[in-house]
């Protein structure tokens, strides 16, 4: 039988309130006080303990807000700017040198349309929200645009653009600029070179 954490990774309905789930939120809550108000050293180590993975420089520009942190991986270069919430109740990987303008909102859950299959009920009578989740990638050189929104399930590729105010719903190929609510291709990029 999966844990309620097993359950969550594979996408499957999962209660939050697992006493693991829930040590997990507060381990991560303790290190964001740290990230978001902290200096130097203990920064860094803070960002170190509660990411999945960091790659080489990384930086945190301003607040920043997610739930576990260890389902977070990140590559190298990669800048985040301030007021992101990465919701990483799956997996959220970013591959190398991607650029995270402010605002910007990565969420991996969601509820079901049917109001009446939001909630579960316990084996004591007590109810809890159901929610399932699914990863989000983003590739190697990437830059997701002002308050864009990407939901659970997307890939974006490689050398793609995500204009200011976004809402991506579906896979982005690489080398493409998208926009609009919901996203959607405007504009095709020369593939970089390779080294």
């Amino acid at each position: 039988m999966k844990t309620e954490h097993e359950k969550l990774l594979a996408g499957q309905d999962y209660d939050y309130r697992d006493p693991e789930l829930q040590q997990l939120i507060t381990r991560g809550k303790q290190l964001l006080t740290v990230i978001n108000g902290g200096q130097g050293a203990a920064r860094q180590a803070a960002i170190q303990d509660f990411f999945g993975r960091t790659g080489q420089r990384l930086t945190i520009n301003g607040y920043f807000s997610a739930v576990y942190g260890v389902h977070i991986q990140v590559g190298d270069d990669v800048f985040i700017n301030g007021n992101c919430t990465f919701q990483d109740s799956n997996q959220i990987i970013l591959g190398d040198r991607v650029i995270i303008a402010p605002d910007v909102k990565l969420y991996c859950g969601s509820h079901a349309l049917d109001a009446t299959h939001r909630f579960g009920v316990r084996p004591d009578g007590s109810r809890y929200l159901i929610t399932t989740t699914a990863p989000i990638m983003i590739g190697n050189d990437v830059w997701i645009g002002g308050n864009v929104t990407i939901i659970g399930g997307v890939h974006i590729g490689n050398n793609v653009v995500v204009g200011a105010g976004a809402v991506v719903t579906k896979d982005v190929p690489d080398n493409m600029v998208v926009a609009g609510v919901p996203a959607r291709i405007i504009e095709t990029l020369p593939p970089l070179p390779r080294n």
